[in-house]
């Protein structure tokens, strides 16, 4: 294990980026025409002449919820309260097709990356406690583009890309600051995972006290209220709600004491205390004058825990709380349910308000965010993501026409238009294709009717599998079954 300094870090990123290798290289200078078109300034030289000002880039708030469910938003038209969250999808575009990987780790590799983890070997569950891999470091971070560009960088929040190697870390990867768990599950109350404190500031663990949810938002804030004003702030929010264990504070609960469930009653406590937090930053942003340029994005790692396999660590009995509305399945699945996420932009006079229709995948916040704040993308790796900030802003098109669930080497699933392919490859084999236009909720497979299909979609699956990366965590796996002791009780060894 390494520790190196800061120096030493910053270093590594430089000759990570420029180490890429793979087939169809590219460096792209983004946001010349997008961050001026998104920032909206102009500047008039004496004599009427018109002169391109430079353009102040936005602050950047992304705030990510963990194993929400589609419909436990107040905007959903949940009985759970959210209204700082129903505020800004109301101000704000309400994305209505947007979707993530079907798991946590995933899908916070496929944001700061702008690929399918399959391209990096991140497609396969979630890195666990014990895991010994993280986000490969020749990879270029969302951080680390928009640090280069400017800005001041910070994570508040879960990071769950690798926690083995201080190398994984956040402040290794871009961020000046980071406060938080490393991990993907902890006790949002002693900040514990298996009985271990996984709580840091920076790269110092630290020991603190109070609910998790709670201390995410007084750190968002107190950046935010001491901030100098000399860099644009990008600040990543991961909240650790309303992933299991289902805890909050009693003030919470007494909220929902009608519910009988105490898991649904814990589980929407959550979801209201981080939508208060979310209220405190906004009010923050306001308080401080930074309101009118900040860029504010919500949504869910994953669609909501339908099944107790993937809860994660903890023990959960009996009926899960997280709702996904009439989509099937949930987190750790193909199927809408654990893939299509309830999302919003807000930007005051930049983001146009309503809803937002057409096809949207986390990789493309990659290239968007970036566009918007003039920076670089720094190494050659092709991307997955596109930019779609004019979709965002201003309800135009969208730039995607079909998006990759996942691919493994067990299952995968593809869509091209509304035509969707779930391809289970493992014994017992499965098929599935559904037309989400007619059946957005896949209820009738129509995979016999529709042979062709089900052939080119299987062509796609099987050309994304001989390019990616073999999952980490299978090699993790086989490396530990191999070097761990054998298992044999011990009063089977005898002296001889």
């Amino acid at each position: 294990m390494t520790t190196g300094t800061d120096e030493d870090a910053r270093g590594r990123e430089a000759g990570a980026r420029g180490a890429g290798v793979g087939v169809g290289r590219r460096e792209v200078l983004l946001g010349g025409a997008s961050l001026a078109a998104a920032a909206g300034l102009a500047l008039a030289e004496p004599g009427g002449t018109a002169a391109a000002a430079e353009p102040q880039k936005p602050n950047i708030v992304y705030i990510m919820a963990d194993d929400l469910g589609w419909q436990d938003l107040g905007f959903r038209g949940s009985d759970i309260k959210t209204p700082n969250l129903d505020a800004l999808a109301k101000s704000g575009a309400e994305i209505e097709e947007f979707y993530v990987q079907p798991m946590c780790t995933p899908t916070r590799a496929a944001l700061m990356t702008g690929r399918y983890p399959l391209r990096y070997g991140l497609q396969m569950g979630a890195i666990p406690s014990g895991g010994r891999y993280g986000l490969a470091t020749d990879e270029f971070l969302l951080s680390q583009g928009l640090r280069e560009a400017g800005y001041e960088t910070a994570l508040v929040g879960k990071w769950h890309l690798g926690h083995f190697d201080p190398e994984y870390w956040p402040c290794q990867r871009g961020f000046d600051h980071f406060y938080g768990p490393l991990l993907g599950e902890i006790d949002h109350f002693t900040h514990e995972a298996h009985g271990v404190n996984d709580w840091y500031r920076d790269n110092k663990p630290v020991e603190e006290q109070g609910y998790d949810t709670t201390l995410f938002g007084n750190e968002a804030v107190r950046l935010i209220e001491t901030r100098d004003g000399e860099k644009p702030l990008f600040l990543y929010l991961a909240f650790t709600a309303p992933h299991t264990p289902y805890q909050a504070p009693e003030e919470y609960l007494a909220q929902y004491s009608s519910i009988a469930d105490p898991y649904r009653r814990a589980y929407a406590a959550m979801i209201t205390a981080m939508d208060e937090e979310i209220g405190r930053v906004v009010a923050a942003l306001e308080a401080k004058g930074m309101r009118e340029n900040t860029l504010i994005v919500f949504h869910s790692d994953n669609g909501g825990t339908r099944s107790a396999k993937f809860t994660g660590e903890s023990a959960v009995k009996g009926p899960l709380p997280p709702s996904n509305g009439p989509y099937r399945g949930g987190k750790g699945t193909l199927y809408e349910g654990g893939t299509l996420v309830g999302a919003l932009a807000n930007w005051p006079g930049r983001i146009k308000p309503g809803r937002v229709a057409g096809l949207l995948h986390i990789v493309d916040f990659f290239p968007t965010l970036l566009g918007i704040a003039g920076a670089r993308v720094g190494n050659e790796k092709p991307l997955d993501g596109m930019d779609a900030w004019a979709t965002v802003s201003e309800g135009a098109p969208s730039p995607r026409n079909g998006l990759v669930y996942n691919v493994d080497p067990l299952m995968g699933a593809v869509r091209e238009g509304a035509t969707k392919l779930i391809w289970v490859a493992m014994l017992p084999p499965r098929i599935e294709l559904f037309d989400l236009a007619g059946d957005p909720y896949e209820k009738k497979s129509v995979a016999e009717e529709n042979p062709a299909q089900v052939k080119a979609l299987q062509e796609r699956v099987t050309a994304l599998a001989t390019e990616m990366q073999e999952p980490l965590v299978l090699k993790d796996v086989l490396q530990l079954v191999l070097t761990t002791a054998p298992s044999t009780p011990a009063e089977y060894f005898v002296d001889s």
